[in-house]
């Protein structure tokens, strides 16, 4: 029996996408890593799919703005690009680009998104930092993160899994980053093999 194919849509460095890739390699995913996607050029996550001998696609959206072409032209082309390799499930993991109905339609309940925050704070960018800050006023007593189904409205999805991440007195922002990072690769790993597995 064919093991579930998964893609990966990343933006940057790439470290929950290696958390992914050591999952699989350890077998704790029982699954195919078939394409990693970037929508930069310079993105580590590149070197390291490469790395572990998974094909890779830079697509960037700059050239279609540059076009006076459509966010949704963007995504439509995106998901024909993915297509072809049938995937079970699309991991978003760090990908810097809101996907429309366009492309989520395409691929209805196999989109999943990590976001490093639990269901309804901090949605968008900066949510670790603007945890740490709101920490900082007094505002929350600890942050965490969440594996959720990817929908327009971002970071909205119906949650698959999620997780606290605790907040010290004595933190750096990078300290929290780090707790946070590490939280999210082990909820990264165990929602995609929930869901591959249901």
């Amino acid at each position: 029996m064919a093991l579930p194919r998964l893609v990966i849509l990343i933006s940057g460095s790439g470290s929950n996408l290696q958390a992914v890739l050591d999952a699989v390699e350890a077998g704790t995913i029982t699954a195919v890593p078939s394409l990693v996607v970037s929508n930069r050029k310079k993105a580590y996550g590149l070197v390291r799919a490469e790395t572990a001998g998974v094909p890779t696609a830079y697509f960037p959206f700059k050239p279609y703005r540059g076009a006076g072409k459509s966010r949704e032209q963007y995504d439509a082309d995106l998901a024909e690009l993915i297509r072809p390799y049938q995937p079970d499930l699309i991991v978003l993991a760090g990908w810097m680009h809101i996907l429309s109905a366009t492309f989520l339609n395409c691929f209805p309940h196999k989109v999943i998104n990590l976001h490093p925050a639990l269901p309804g704070q901090f949605a968008g960018t900066h949510a670790i930092q603007r945890a740490y800050d709101a920490y900082q006023r007094g505002e929350i007593a600890h942050t965490g993160c969440m594996v959720h189904f990817t929908i327009p409205e971002v970071d909205a999805g119906p949650v698959v899994a999620q997780a606290e991440v605790p907040i010290l007195p004595t933190d750096s922002l990078a300290d929290l980053e780090t707790r946070m990072h590490q939280a999210e690769h082990q909820l990264l790993v165990t929602a995609v093999q929930d869901l591959l597995t249901k």
